[in-house]
């Protein structure tokens, strides 16, 4: 057994050998060796040099001198090589480590014979210069780190400590990133039992150069007196480490900025089952474990293509940047994809269809890790999860299966085979008996997938556990994301195929659409289980009060399947689900729901988010699309699926808030007649709420307050709010702004509200000075009373999407009010804050602004749909207010990069805007704002 990697001066392969084969020339590398570093050059320059210099510091500048311009050379030609073959990572990664060898053994070589000759040694005065951590695998990336490690006999002797002081100097000064240490065999050994990274790093050490028989010395013992008792302890501990960095990472593998080296699916994690490997298995490289029965040959082919991509990724990252950037961030996500030979078709972007790929390979480096942590579990190496200790009983098996190492397999593999059913009744048996699948099974299904034919697909049998992984055993999700991984559901409906790994080119979806798919089936599912009952009330009402199941779960599995396309998704996913759902088994009347469902599966999001809900046309225009209780109820909960599987941060108590208000008033319109939906009721019934509320004042002042105001004021805002005004109102004079900010616990947000004698411009100076403290509006409403003073009131929230803290307010209420008085002016102070961050820049969003006459009695409805940025809502506010336009209420949807802001307006007649001319006129002036702000924000 080869217990640790033999020394090598040269570390490089050839282009189509695996990572961690090192042979003894760089035939291998991505260009002639000559090219990345001409020794015999160097070596020429720095003789030429030395007999010049007339001292030791003359001799280091011109060592730096020489090796400065040969290793920006050597990286230049790399690159170029590198760009003219954008996947040939293995031999980049290789050439780099290559040309640092040479830079390294040249810096000894100038220390060792020319500032610090030694005639006669002594055996304390040797020393082995050896490669550890990623630079002893013979891996870099452009700006990797150079780990080194100086390895002396006994303690560091004078002569050492002054040759490794000046290579140091020299290597600071080539400016690399050198990590170093200086220590004996004994402290290896030592520091390596206390600390695992340290242990880690020596697994990869590597000769460079100096004493090799020290260095042999080291590696002999650190197997005999360290490796070899160790191996379960330093298992768990590399496994502990990798939970942690996930964790800190975001904890899931579809994270939408990947950390190419450090995430989960990452390089980081495929190294981690090399290093254990190499430390239980006593390998030298990654294919020696086919031969030890941990990988097939097939999934050693996967972890080659995984490495390479990553490798690939890892070197244009730092490449762009000029630094160790390991982040993929949305900015280098469109530059790499462009590096990399992605181009855009199929109506998706370049850089989604290389992020596709990405976590594509990401998802079969977990599948590597299950299948690596399973093999060591068998050999007892690794423990089982803590939760299958306490758990483990004796379950039984259904043949063909069997369970082992307390995971599921399959005991007869022909007669598994011999019912192609089998495909997928072993998903069921392992949510019956409570198991995760063996690596031998999941194997078996991944090399059988066209045994899943359209015989399969129409089997009844097959069908019938499909739908009861979802509905009857009350975890779908674990079902489909293994499924999912192994490729099973896309073969089962291959129209799923396509959204596999699809990743949202945007800031609003935390997950690839298959993901997001499986997180909103999960959410139902927990509404099901009734986790949710107060925090999704109304959802969780109408399933315990009966629903269609069946529609609903094949309606969220079905509502993003059309995306990626250059059609509508919604009605691409329609014309699919009208395919899917009868091969499905559903009867026709369900079919239709669920076509139905998939086509307006964001009528009520859109109608909550966008529309102002106090309108009673709103609410009856969405009831007449709806049509009947049964579908509101299945839309409110695929919609509220919808958005919690969005991201983890998606759902607040303001997105609750606008659907319950909806679906309470949709379904007593549904219920009661449409003719209940009219203003004259709201006006009334919010008058007499007033009055209730101010008993303690008198007559004549509650008189005042109730007949000041026009009825939008009335129909338009909650009764909290008209409290508070009727406070902010009572004794007002015209020279006075009165300012209520309140933290609104129920909508996540604070709710600000303004009194003051009314002039134009206004609701725009509100927005301005709000954009000021970096306030997000999230809703908005303005009203003039009949004695002219102006009452507006503002939803907002801080930067991360939470209301107000409580000491924030006092400085929140000075800016606003100093901006009111004209001390401020918006427009001036904007300029330098009304910016778009260098990582958000690269998101595309085309700006879409439609006129609505019919979704309102008595206001235009302007639709803005744009990019969204600090000064937007202030920008298009002013521009209306230039162009004389009466704003009534703002609603504004945020979705990532992408905001749409819904204006409910009047011309200065107090009419709607049914003239074609001045529309076209109103939007050309919108349309110049937006852009001129955005080169603004951008410059």
């Amino acid at each position: 057994m080869t217990l640790l990697p033999e020394p090598s001066a040269v570390p490089v392969s050839s282009a189509a050998a695996p990572l961690d084969e090192t042979i003894d020339a760089p035939g291998g590398l991505i260009c002639p060796a000559q090219g990345i570093f001409d020794r015999a050059a160097v070596e020429a320059g720095l003789a030429t040099a030395f007999d010049a210099a007339e001292d030791n510091r003359a001799k280091r500048q011109a060592t730096v001198a020489t090796l400065s311009d040969a290793l920006k050379a050597g990286r230049a030609t790399i690159a170029t090589a590198l760009a003219t073959d954008p996947f040939n990572a293995r031999a980049a990664i290789r050439s780099y480590a290559w040309l640092t060898d040479q830079v390294v053994m040249t810096v000894l070589m100038v220390a060792r014979d020319h500032l610090h000759p030694l005639a006669n040694p002594t055996e304390a005065e040797r020393l082995a210069l050896v490669a550890v951590g990623g630079y002893g695998r013979g891996e870099m990336a452009p700006q990797s780190d150079v780990d080194l490690l100086f390895l002396t006999p006994y303690k560091i002797t004078p002569w050492a400590e002054s040759l490794i002081e000046s290579m140091l100097y020299m290597l600071w000064d080539l400016k690399l990133k050198v990590g170093h240490a200086s220590r004996t065999v004994k402290d290896c050994i030592r520091m390596g039992a206390e600390d695992y990274t340290i242990r880690t790093a020596l697994i990869e050490a590597r000769f460079l150069d100096g004493d090799e028989t020290l260095f042999a010395t080291l590696r002999k013992r650190l197997w005999s007196e360290l490796f070899k008792s160790t191996a379960g302890e330093f298992v768990e501990a590399k496994l502990e480490e990798r939970a942690e960095r996930h964790r800190k990472q975001g904890g899931q593998r579809y994270v939408v900025e990947p950390n190419v080296k450090e995430g989960k699916g990452g390089l980081r994690d495929l190294q981690s089952l090399y290093w254990i490997g190499k430390y239980v298995h006593g390998v030298r490289e990654a294919k020696e474990l086919v031969g030890r029965g941990v990988f097939t040959a097939d999934e050693y082919a996967t972890f080659r293509k995984a490495e390479d991509f990553l490798w690939a990724v890892r070197c244009q990252l730092h490449l762009v940047t000029g630094r160790a950037q390991d982040q993929l961030t949305f900015d280098l996500q469109v530059e790499v994809a462009d590096r990399m030979g992605y181009r855009d078709h199929g109506g998706r972007r370049a850089v989604e269809h290389f992020m596709q790929e990405y976590f594509r390979q990401a998802t079969r480096v977990g599948e590597l890790t299950r299948i690596f942590l399973t093999s060591l579990e068998a050999t007892h190496t690794k423990s089982a999860p803590m939760l299958q200790r306490l758990l483990r009983r004796k379950r039984k098996a259904r043949p063909p299966y069997a369970i082992k190492h307390n995971r599921l397999t399959v005991e007869d593999e022909k007669g598994f085979l011999a019912d192609k059913v089998n495909m997928l009744r072993i998903f069921e048996e392992a949510l019956r008996t409570g198991t995760l699948l063996h690596p031998d099974a999941m194997r078996l299904l991944a090399a059988n997938l066209d045994k899943i034919d359209d015989d399969l697909r129409s089997d009844k049998e097959a069908i019938r556990i499909f739908l009861d992984l979802m509905l009857k055993h009350g975890n779908p999700e674990r079902a489909l994301r293994r499924m999912n991984e192994l490729g099973v559901l896309s073969a089962f409906i291959p129209e799923f195929e396509p959204i596999v790994a699809m990743m949202q080119f945007n800031m609003y979806h935390s997950y690839t659409v298959d993901e997001h798919i499986i997180q909103c089936i999960s959410h139902l599912a927990q509404i099901e289980r009734e986790e949710l009952i107060e925090e999704l009330p109304v959802a969780s009402g109408i399933l315990k009060r009966g629903i269609n199941r069946k529609v609903l779960y094949v309606a969220l599995l079905l509502h993003d399947i059309g995306k990626g396309r250059d059609e509508d998704h919604s009605v691409l996913g329609a014309q699919i689900a009208r395919k899917v759902a009868p091969r499905l088994g559903l009867k026709q009347k369900e079919c239709d729901t669920v076509e139905w469902l998939v086509r307006y599966h964001l009528l009520m999001s859109d109608t909550a988010q966008k529309r102002d809900i106090a309108e009673p046309r709103t609410v009856r225009d969405f009831a007449k699309a709806v049509k009947s209780v049964e579908r509101l109820d299945l839309l409110t909960v695929l919609t509220v699926c919808d958005i919690r599987g969005v991201g983890p941060t998606t759902w607040n108590n303001w997105k609750a808030m606008l659907l319950r208000g909806l679906y309470k008033e949709t379904r007593a319109a549904l219920e009661n007649g449409l003719e209940d939906l009219n203003r004259d009721t709201r006006e009334n019934e919010a008058r007499k709420a007033l009055r209730e509320a101010l008993t303690d004042w008198d007559a004549k002042d509650l008189r005042t307050e109730t007949q000041r105001h026009y009825g939008p004021y009335w129909q338009g805002l909650p009764a909290a709010a008209h409290v508070v005004f009727a406070h902010l109102l009572r004794g007002i004079t015209d020279d006075e702004i009165r300012i209520d900010i309140t933290p609104d616990a129920d909508r996540d947000a604070t709710r600000a509200c303004f009194a003051m004698a009314d002039h134009p411009g206004l609701f725009s100076r509100m927005t301005g000075a709000l954009a000021l403290v970096g306030a997000n509006v999230v809703d908005a409403r303005t009203y003039t009373s009949k004695d002219g003073y102006a009452t507006a009131i503002f939803w907002i929230q801080d930067a991360e999407g939470h209301p107000y803290e409580t000491a924030r307010l006092p400085r929140l209420r000075q800016m606003i009010e100093r901006t009111l008085k004209g001390e401020v002016v918006a427009r001036e102070a904007l300029k330098d804050r009304d910016k778009i961050k260098k990582r958000e820049r690269a998101f595309r969003v085309p700006t879409s602004i439609t006129f609505d006459n019919e979704g309102s009695e008595i206001y235009t409805i302007i639709e803005v749909d744009t990019r969204d940025r600090p000064g937007l809502l202030y920008d298009l506010t002013r521009t209306l207010a230039i162009s004389n336009v009466y704003i009534a209420s703002a609603v504004i949807a945020t979705y990532g990069e992408q905001v749409v802001d819904t204006f409910y307006v009047k011309d200065m007649f107090g009419l709607k805007f049914h003239a074609e001319s001045k529309r076209a006129t109103l939007e050309k002036k919108l349309r110049e704002a937006i852009t001129a702000g955005a080169e603004r924000a951008t410059s």
